[in-house]
């Protein structure tokens, strides 16, 4: 017989079985793409720098040469180091410092300090208590240690040069209350680094729960939105102040809350989400604060006048203003596109757009009962923009579409619906992608992701742990990722995890639904293999050479598992099929100007069904699977 082409169709299906999705294409895969309808390795990923940064960075925001890096403790501004410009609310205290006689903890007395434990604090103009509290131990950058009262919280006191605890003395508490007229600098409220369940009264969405009664809910990670303002740069703890930071003044500079800027007028002290808009250069507030008002309305937007983030008084001569949407009960996400800003409710889908005076900004229902995840489970490529919701995907190109999904089940199956707002989006436009990161059933971390190619419409998954992403830009020309090492890296760098001082190789693979003869009447004897696999950009060094592993995965039925160790859901030997199996190393000599394959391989296997894999190990690999082909012949019904 001819030798038999193995064509397989470009994506992963996983909406049916193994054997039922014969003519969809391939079944399982790992940190693996498609590229003119081939699969290949993904790109490999270095870190930038071996400096790292407090907390679980959920947000970036490159311009210029800056790059944003949000925490859920901190904001960074990412220029050679991390430098920490968390912005500052300042208050001014009198003699709010006490000490306890031979102990480290000072309480400190302030009215309404709205702290909680964990967050982070600094005092200025400190006069000393006089004996082992000094100005110097008291004006450290400190983290809330109790908090005692709505009035009152302690800190432990440490030495400036060893970080040891510094114990007051009797001078210490003669002198307390002390510290005379001292400037306290608050940075915002931490935020938790997974969500935690919560019951009590204001848990859970708007309605939930019986009047007065308690609902559930999960407590808020610690999430910033951030747009530059020019040079400078707009930043928002969710659900906190907004604040500027002006790049001017170099980065060794905090950020301040809007309401100290000169011509401040009216701005809103609490926020979800804020955006400076493309057109005209507005700032605006997302489920904020309405005039006069210290509450938060989830559904409220507010922005400032054209062209300042100061002053934010609708009149005449401004045009600042407001809106509150009726659809839905919260804000849940923001996204400036083209044209337009798109709003989600936790039920519906708005599209704001700047319309000029008197209105300046009017809204648009786009749709109703759609769902988003997460605050950053959007990403827009060429012009349309993808979604995850609860249970499907979304695409808006002008109107609202439900995205034909060819994992849908996989995903969904395996996601951790107790930890939605850990889920994120971005794309990888190089290769015209959009992935979405996102917890596992059994994770509270970002370890998996799934990838929509939107040029040849389809599906594929993988692992890797990663907490914020941003694609190619201004500052680099490869994406941009966060990792659980608190370090920023290059994405599509190299072909090896060069995450650490010592590179490991990626494993990578992808494995064929399973496909037969005649619809598997007939068992299939295999005696050769002609491989067809390239290794372009494979940095294997010397004199070893990059090397996959292909293997044809065979069964007796279409209901009998593989042989142990070259399939996912094989995991005993039970498994074992009747016909066996044979795999081998695929090798060649990496070089730009020869491309020398392995010929053939010669093997001797008998099975009804078989799955092609390939998948590689070793370090310096880069692979993309052509065409292979099979002689494979007819060979009785029997076995």
């Amino acid at each position: 017989m001819p030798l038999k082409a193995v064509r397989i169709r470009p994506g992963v299906f996983r909406e049916n079985t193994r054997y039922a999705s014969e003519d969809r294409g391939w079944y399982f895969c790992d940190k693996v793409r498609f590229r003119s309808g081939q699969p290949e390795k993904i790109g490999g990923w270095q870190q930038i720098s071996n400096n790292q940064f407090l907390g679980v960075c959920r947000s970036l925001w490159p311009w210029t040469n800056y790059i944003g890096v949000g925490t859920n403790l901190k904001y960074y501004i990412y220029f050679g180091t991390y430098d920490d410009i968390t912005p500052i609310d300042v208050y001014t205290l009198t003699n709010p410092f006490t000490a306890a006689l031979n102990s480290a903890v000072i309480t400190v007395a302030h009215t309404a300090h709205g702290r909680a434990v964990g967050d982070y604090i600094q005092f200025d103009n400190v006069t000393g208590l006089g004996g082992n509290m000094t100005q110097a131990v008291l004006e450290l950058e400190y983290q809330v240690a109790t908090v005692i009262s709505a009035n009152s919280y302690t800190i432990n006191a440490r030495d400036p040069s060893t970080g040891a605890l510094v114990l007051a003395n009797a001078t210490d508490v003669a002198g307390s209350p002390g510290g005379g007229t001292v400037t306290a600098q608050y940075q915002p409220n931490i935020g938790n680094d997974i969500q935690v369940s919560t019951v009590g009264w204001g848990s859970g969405g708007w309605g939930s729960g019986g009047w007065g009664g308690s609902g559930s809910g999960a407590a808020q990670i610690g999430l910033w939105t951030a747009y530059n303002f020019g040079e400078d740069l707009i930043i928002n703890p969710k659900g906190q102040g907004i604040y500027y930071w002006d790049a001017s003044a170099g980065t060794t500079v905090r950020g301040v809350n809007i309401s100290t800027l000169v011509g401040a007028s009216d701005t809103p002290s609490k926020a979800n989400f804020v955006v400076v808009s493309d057109a005209s250069r507005f700032v605006l507030a997302f489920g904020t604060t309405d005039y006069g008002s210290p509450s938060l309305d989830p559904m409220l937007i507010r922005w400032s006048d054209q062209e300042t983030a100061a002053n934010w008084t609708p009149a005449a001569t401004t045009q600042a203003g407001s809106l509150r949407l009726s659809h839905g009960s919260a804000i849940e996400a923001v996204a400036q596109v083209r044209q337009e800003i798109l709003v989600w409710t936790d039920t519906s889908l708005y599209s704001l757009q700047y319309l000029g005076p008197p209105i300046v900004w009017g809204s648009q229902i786009l749709a109703d009962n759609v769902s988003i995840v997460s605050d950053r489970a959007w990403a827009t490529a060429a012009g349309v923009t993808y979604w995850m919701g609860y249970e499907k995907f979304y695409m808006f190109d002008g109107r609202v579409q439900t995205l034909t999904c060819d994992i849908r089940q996989y995903i969904f199956n395996d996601f951790n619906y107790a930890q939605p707002l850990q889920v994120f989006a971005s794309t990888v436009e190089q290769f015209s992608e959009v992935w979405w990161f996102y917890c596992s059933a059994g994770s509270t971390s970002v370890d998996k992701y799934v990838v929509y190619n939107y040029a040849e419409k389809i599906w594929y998954y993988g692992t890797m742990a990663r907490t914020a992403w941003v694609d190619a830009n201004v500052v680099s020309d490869v994406p941009i990722a966060a990792d659980y090492n608190n370090r920023l890296n290059f994405q599509e760098s190299g072909c090896d995890d060069a995450s650490t001082v010592s590179p490991q190789p990626i494993e990578s693979y992808i494995t064929s639904a399973e496909f037969d003869i005649d619809d598997g009447h007939n068992f299939g004897f295999v005696w050769r293999v002609i491989p067809d696999i390239t290794f372009n950009g494979s940095t294997t060094p010397l004199p070893a050479q990059p090397s996959v592993e292909l293997s044809l995965l065979t069964l007796q039925n279409s209901g009998s598992g593989y042989t142990r160790g070259v399939d996912p859901v094989a995991t005993d030997a039970s498994n074992m099929s009747v016909a066996g199996s044979n795999a081998f190393p695929v090798a060649r000599v990496a070089t730009t100007t020869v491309e020398r394959f392995t010929e053939q391989v010669n093997i001797r296997i008998r099975a009804r069904q078989m799955a092609i894999k390939v998948g590689s190990t070793g370090q310096g690999v880069q692979w993309q699977l052509g065409v292979p082909r099979l002689d494979l012949r007819p060979d009785g019904r029997k076995s």
